[in-house]
């Protein structure tokens, strides 16, 4: 791909040609300054510093605009003149692709902790047994991991990903629940050296 080369607002090889007139009528000063000609910001009239000043003071990049209009160019201005949607509709399909925030190579998380040693699976009390099941991990489990799958989960059943769907706001409270009973019987268990 080719990189788009981008105008700058003021560049020395934009300068006006040497002897360029101000664009003002019947002035005889120099035109060193550029003002922008109409809201598309691409063609330039050349004045002095003294009809620069006026003109700048008059311009108003909404003139002519109706309310709407304003409102609309305002709202895209906030985000940089790119297409947003609503948490839970991404682009066209109108739904929410978890794959889009997964991150295989560990490259966006923060550096992971010394892992805990935990005892085996089998010495798991049987209300951890369903938190994990539920939440769809295996013992030994670190703080790193189960945080990473609620996260996960919580982003594809939370109300607004799911359209306010009522099975999936439930299964999000059995979520929470599962995640704080593990968050906790992590942070009781002493870390031993490994």
């Amino acid at each position: 791909m080719f990189a788009r080369k981008r105008r700058k607002a003021y560049a020395p090889d934009d300068a006006a040609p040497p002897g360029r007139l101000c664009d003002a009528p019947d002035c005889t000063e120099a035109g060193q300054y550029r003002a922008p000609r109409d809201r598309s910001l691409r063609e330039f009239h050349w004045f002095c510093l003294d009809h620069v000043r006026a003109y700048n003071a008059s311009w108003d990049f909404y003139k002519g605009m109706g309310p709407d209009e304003i409102e609309a160019c305002l709202r895209a201005d906030t985000s940089w003149q790119r297409p947003t949607w609503p948490l839970g509709r991404v682009g066209s399909s109108g739904r929410f692709d978890p794959e889009i925030l997964r991150d295989p190579l560990g490259v966006l998380g923060a550096e992971a902790p010394t892992p805990r040693r935990q005892p085996p699976e089998s010495a798991v009390p049987p209300e951890l047994r369903a938190a994990l099941d539920l939440l769809g991990l295996k013992w030994p489990l670190d703080s790193v991991e189960l945080r990473a799958r609620y996260k996960d989960l919580a982003k594809q059943h939370h109300p607004d990903a799911t359209g306010g769907d009522k099975q999936a706001e439930e299964r999000l409270k059995d979520i929470n629940r599962a995640y704080s009973l593990l968050r906790h019987r992590l942070a009781k268990q002493p870390a031993t050296a490994g």
